[in-house]
């Protein structure tokens, strides 16, 4: 147990390595999770439902948040956390907290694109759409159709449509984020 903990707290990614009954262990997965919040991956059920480990975690690395527990995606504290450091992390808050505010202002903030994962109600918000377009221009794509003929928004959805004209049809690969390097 000494062992695994020292290299976790080295290295959180060890946690990878760690016998099982280790990887349930909250002290340990604390440790891992404190030096690389992507350690989370490897932790066990009951650590992904502790709050402590949670909001570590995600402080860190937020798109960490669909690896903890169901009941802490509904937690206001761990997704704001979350959503700070991603804004992208709404796509797996609980659907109460994908339609509070305070939460998705705070994510498109982050990331405009965020605004996909934001409830109807909220991408029909003028506020929120104006702070997501705020970030960057794409978002609009993701707002209530209203917005594409709103004044307020006309130079913005002017250049989506002139940018969406302008790809070609098969798209690109999106990188897969992950929060550390050493997590390959």
């Amino acid at each position: 147990r000494e062992v695994v903990l020292t290299a976790v707290e080295e290295n959180g990614l060890a946690l990878r390595y760690a016998a099982p009954e280790l990887r349930s262990d909250n002290e340990i997965v604390l440790a891992a999770v404190s030096d690389n919040g992507s350690a989370l991956r490897h932790a066990a059920e009951g650590p992904r439902a502790d709050r402590t480990v949670a909001l570590t975690a995600v402080s860190q690395c937020g798109t960490v948040l669909p690896f903890v527990s169901e009941d802490l995606r509904g937690d206001r504290e761990v997704v704001l956390a979350a959503v700070r450091e991603s804004g992208l992390a709404l796509r797996t808050a609980s659907e109460a907290l994908r339609n509070n505010r305070d939460v998705v202002l705070t994510a498109v903030a982050q990331d405009g694109l965020a605004l996909n994962f934001a409830s109807a109600e909220l991408r029909a918000d003028r506020a929120v759409v104006r702070a997501a377009v705020r970030e960057t221009e794409a978002a609009l794509a993701f707002a209530a159709p209203a917005f594409m003929d709103d004044p307020e928004f006309a130079d913005a959805a002017a250049r989506l449509i002139a940018d969406s004209d302008s790809q070609s049809e098969g798209g690109e690969a999106v990188a897969d984020s992950n929060c550390s390097k050493d997590d390959q």
